[in-house]
């Protein structure tokens, strides 16, 4: 692990067995991250679907999203986009405010496996202001205003699917693609950084508090560096955040700053 401070990032910015199976194979920029479920044993096998994806949590998920406008986020569209397999996806495609300079970067955001996109439009504002890049926020089939139900297959099929969104829009597929994915989002983000790094047009990855195997979705930070010792990237950077628990990493200071000191020295340079 580097101990050398990041640069610091604009003056204008302000703070407010899947993964495991296949993170080996690797070969591009890698960031990542460390930082109850009590349940009656009869109740596993018949909810095992919605314990895996409680995408009814917090209560008014799948109905009410909250929209990039309501952070300050006035160029934005909000999308539905549909998977070869019949399902219908929601997603906000976020430019960045400053207009005189042509975004470089486009992320492409997979969240935590609990509420919806619109509860991680914080993050999209900080990253679009500390990055001045495009952002897709891809909704999973079954969760927020997406129709079906989720599983392994389908949210892989989510992936590639707002992966391909961005490759055939203009004003995005001659951008680097950076893939961010924070706990389930992460072993999503892996599988498809896997199946498409030779494409060439994914510059990078950043992992927070991912899981090694499915049955251990809620994972101690010992999954995230099991998953770094595994990771065979020739560049590849590690950060702790001592005090972040699982939930609220993305809260500790410095987080952004490590993002924007990856990017810098490891994207763009």
């Amino acid at each position: 692990m580097a101990n050398t401070p990041p640069p610091q990032p604009p003056s204008s910015w302000n703070f407010s067995s899947m993964a495991g199976n296949v993170v080996q194979f690797l070969r591009l920029p890698v960031l990542a991250s460390s930082g109850l479920a009590v349940v009656a044993s009869g109740m596993l096998y018949f909810k095992q679907n919605d314990i895996i994806y409680p995408r009814n949590f917090p209560v008014g998920s799948r109905t009410e999203v909250p929209k990039p406008s309501e952070f300050g986020m006035t160029d934005y569209e909000d999308l539905r986009i549909p998977t070869p397999d019949g399902e219908t996806l929601s997603a906000f495609f976020i430019r960045p405010t400053n207009k005189e300079v042509k975004p470089k970067l486009t992320v492409l955001v997979f969240h935590g496996n609990a509420g919806n996109i619109g509860h991680r439009n914080p993050i999209a504002e900080v990253i679009g202001q500390l990055l001045n890049c495009n952002i897709l926020m891809l909704e999973y089939r079954g969760y927020g205003l997406s129709t079906g139900t989720p599983d392994e297959n389908g949210l892989k099929i989510d992936a590639q699917t707002g992966l391909d969104y961005l490759r055939q829009l203009p004003e995005t597929r001659e951008t680097k693609i950076i893939v961010y994915g924070q706990s389930l989002g992460g072993a999503v983000a892996i599988s498809l950084v896997a199946k498409n790094q030779h494409h060439g047009d994914i510059a990078g990855l950043i992992l927070e508090n991912t899981f090694l195997s499915i049955r251990k979705l809620i994972p101690s930070s010992t999954h995230m560096f099991e998953l770094y010792k595994l990771c065979k990237a020739e560049t590849k950077i590690w950060r702790t955040f001592p005090n972040g628990s699982h939930n609220d990493t993305v809260a500790e200071p410095g987080y952004f700053e490590h993002i924007h000191s990856f990017i810098v020295d490891e994207v763009l340079d």
